[in-house]
């Protein structure tokens, strides 16, 4: 993507993610970083001094720098990061890094300041008031950021723009909505977003109010307004979910959904009428199988969420595990492989030789592939 920006925030808090721990929050809490909205001028002061929408820490007087570690909402590939030091002038930090870590399962923040720390961003000057953007060259999934201030000072919000990659083994329990971000679904197009952005069609949870969903401006001509998703993966769609919720004098009038995949394209759910403040939930027969659906709505308006529940194909379930495993780093995926019992050699050259190929040891390929295979 020409702008890595335009790929979801992972750590935002709106999509789950937090601030775990922060060696020094003296003038304004580490919470702060991961907020969804961009950070506001506060006025007045406080019992700590001058009031920031942000993270900032202490004058230092002695040597070293101060940091903060950010659990992911959403784990994944990370291609830029945002050091966003909006309204701090004269106490901005001069510079700052970002390392990533993957680390199986719940971590304490001990576990984690023992973990495999990899560098994202290297020490990198910043501006105050400003947002300071850096692409990142990486191919490895990560679960947690942390991030570096040289030496001391105050940030508004830490923004890390990526690409999900979910963990495939959770998905085998069951149907899962493949049009979720955090299974790994991504917006690829829309004809407007004037008043809310798409991607919080697929985010976590419910929308707590209009300004959480996806809207476009009044059409004047003809035609109709839509988003393009791909999906987590190949898979075929039972149920689907189409969310009006807060939208009242706004709703689209209708919708529809059309997929494609190795069958070409097919309808999944055809034109149909909605009402403003629903959850429209509709059971699809299982049609063919699909890896990329447009929502068409009639002839304009808002939705909240987009929900596609259904079971990926093997194809899609092997894509998924492949490009998990290959995507985690050196620890985690030696880690992953000998907690399902394969023999330390055998995970070494498995590790060592990624992308995997076509022939995987029997244990291997349950894990990677899914169940049965």
């Amino acid at each position: 993507m020409s702008d890595p920006t335009r790929l979801p925030d992972l750590a935002s808090r709106a999509l789950g993610g937090a601030v775990l721990a922060a060696n020094d929050e003296s003038f304004a809490a580490k919470e702060n970083l991961v907020l969804p909205h961009p950070a506001q001028a506060l006025p007045g002061f406080g019992h700590r001094g001058k009031e920031y929408d942000g993270w900032e820490t202490r004058r230092r007087r002695s040597p070293g720098s101060d940091w903060a570690i950010v659990r992911l909402g959403v784990p994944g590939v990370v291609s830029a990061v945002v050091v966003d030091t909006a309204h701090f002038t004269g106490n901005y930090p001069p510079q700052a890094s970002v390392e990533g870590a993957a680390v199986e399962g719940h971590p304490t923040v001990a576990e984690l300041e023992r973990a495999d720390w990899q560098p994202l961003l290297p020490l990198s000057d910043l501006a105050g008031d400003t947002a300071n953007t850096f692409p990142v060259d990486s191919g490895r999934r990560v679960t947690h950021v942390r991030l570096t201030i040289a030496p001391d000072g105050g940030v508004a919000r830490l923004r890390v723009h990526g690409t999900a990659v979910p963990d495939p083994r959770p998905l085998d329990a069951g149907p899962v909505d493949l049009a979720a971000l955090e299974n790994g679904a991504l917006v690829t197009g829309v004809s407007d977003a004037y008043y809310g952005l798409p991607v919080q069609l697929v985010s976590p949870g419910l929308a707590r109010s209009m300004g959480e969903g996806w809207e476009t401006r009044r059409r004047r001509g003809g035609g109709n307004d839509w988003v393009e998703l791909s999906l987590a993966c190949e898979g075929v769609v039972t149920l689907a979910e189409l969310d009006t919720t807060w939208f009242l004098a706004n709703a689209p009038g209708s919708a529809s959904l059309t997929g494609s995949g190795p069958a070409s394209e097919v309808v999944v759910l055809p034109r149909t009428r909605l009402q403003p403040d629903t959850r429209h939930r509709f059971v699809l027969e299982g049609g063919p199988a699909v890896d990329r659906v447009r929502l068409d709505v009639f002839p304009d308006g808002g939705m909240a969420r987009l929900r596609l529940w259904g079971r990926p194909t093997a194809a899609g379930r092997e894509a998924l595990g492949r490009r998990w495993f290959d995507a985690l780093p050196d620890v985690q995926a030696l880690e992953v492989l000998q907690s399902a019992g394969v023999a330390p050699a055998e995970a070494g050259r498995l590790v060592g030789g990624r992308p995997l190929g076509a022939d995987l040891p029997p244990g291997v390929a349950r894990l990677v592939l899914g169940p049965g295979r």
